[in-house]
């Protein structure tokens, strides 16, 4: 562009114009529920960290495959004196040995390992499972916030239309100043009820952004998405196997079972007795000699008897927890269906009569009070039964949508189609 054939208010006009373009091209797109959960996965830090205590504990397998390191000793005797000197000649003795384990003892330290890492990996499924519900929760309460802060803003500029048509009314002489400042009293209730509307939303963003895992909450951060139930095709038999097959804590509570008696088999290896052997060659003065040693422990007292009652006590511990777990995901699983079959009832009523009776209403009674066919409680009235039914439809809607969220947590499967 050529600057020189325009004025400089020209150019002053030129460059509002493109900073506006350029804010508005840099504010942050709405984020859907998937995408809000992929930033949560990635940055959320107790889930970060829960990441590095699973890859912790796999890193001790490499500990527990490891083989007993052989042991050299080297030991010198009158080396100090003459090497001539008969009555005191010169010794010097290198000596090699090493434990050898018995009873399959590296075999079970990985058994149990491994079942510890299993264990460990499914914890970690089940903490996600569970921070996936909580952005879940929060990303729903978000939504239900700003269709509350629609609603209370709707409610706000109607009833300033009618403060504006009371005023006209006034300065016509219409109406008295008393009847007009009654009028105009009744703005701080809605004024009131948006603001709070406006904090909810505030603190709903607030709460979620802290599941994703940012530092410092943006006040320019949106989600998108609908708060209109969606239809369920799964059945509560159904939703029982899911849950049987997917859940992680479930899955940990067996793969319990299989580490109590890995490590049942490692006490009894432990049990075992190792013996340690070991070489030598030795130099006295101007002669050589070789020998070896075999030490064996005497297990008369100690035959870790003790460690044996305990694992087996701990295994029979783990068989009963996974029948304690089961018994919990089928119960999860009943209360959750009920839940949402109860939520879906609600919500359908509201959605499919009061919502659009009190709008109805409300039209009918605003139109009926600025033509002064309606008193001015019936028309307040009408607006907080309109603000008050589409409030408690938004919570029936909310409901079932948290219900959803449940649903999808204790069968640890994504219902939604």
């Amino acid at each position: 562009m050529n600057f020189s054939r325009i004025g400089s208010r020209s150019i002053l006009v030129v460059l509002a114009v493109s900073a506006a373009a350029f804010a508005q091209t840099s504010t942050p797109a709405p984020l859907t529920l998937q995408q809000v959960l992929q930033i949560a996965l990635t940055k959320n830090p107790s889930l970060l960290s829960a990441v590095q205590h699973v890859d912790a504990t796999r890193a001790a397998e490499i500990t527990s495959g490891l083989r007993q390191n052989p042991t050299f000793t080297l030991s010198g005797a009158n080396t100090s004196l003459p090497a001539n000197n008969p009555s005191s000649p010169y010794t010097y003795v290198g000596n090699v040995s090493r434990l050898f384990e018995r009873g399959d003892k590296r075999h079970w330290r990985l058994a149990v390992a491994n079942a510890t890492t299993d264990v460990t990996q499914s914890q970690y499924e089940d903490q996600k499972r569970q921070m996936e519900l909580q952005v879940k929760n929060a990303f729903t309460n978000m939504l239900a916030a700003k269709a509350a802060l629609q609603v209370a803003q709707d409610n706000l500029d109607s009833y300033r239309k009618s403060v504006t048509l009371s005023k006209v009314r006034l300065d016509a002489g219409d109406i008295s100043k008393t009847d007009y400042e009654r009028i105009d009293l009744q703005l701080a209730e809605f004024e009131s009820d948006y603001e709070s509307a406006k904090l909810n939303l505030v603190q709903a963003s607030d709460s979620l952004q802290l599941l994703m895992g940012i530092e410092k909450p943006s006040k320019s951060f949106d989600i998108a998405g609908t708060l209109q139930p969606p239809a369920i095709m799964a059945t509560l038999p159904q939703l029982q196997q899911d849950a049987l097959l997917q859940r992680p804590d479930y899955l940990a509570a067996r793969q319990s079972v299989t580490l109590a008696d890995a490590n049942v088999k490692m006490a009894d290896a432990n049990g075992t007795v190792d013996p340690t052997i070991g070489g030598e060659y030795e130099r006295v003065g101007v002669y050589n000699s070789a020998g070896f040693q075999v030490s064996v422990p005497l297990r008369i007292f100690d035959r870790n008897q003790g460690e044996k009652e305990r694992t087996r006590y701990e295994a029979q511990s783990a068989r009963f927890a996974v029948t304690a777990a089961r018994n919990e995901v089928l119960n999860d699983v009943d209360q959750a269906w009920a839940a949402y079959q109860s939520a879906v009832a609600v919500a359908a009523r509201y959605n499919n009569h009061y919502v659009a009776e009190s709008d109805e209403v409300r039209a009918n009674l605003e139109f009926s009070y600025r033509h002064g066919g309606a008193t001015l409680l019936d028309y307040l009235d009408a607006l907080r039964d309109y603000r008050q039914i589409h409030l408690d439809a938004l919570a029936a809607n909310q409901q079932v949508w948290l219900s959803i969220h449940q649903i999808s947590f204790v069968t640890a499967t994504e219902i939604v189609p």
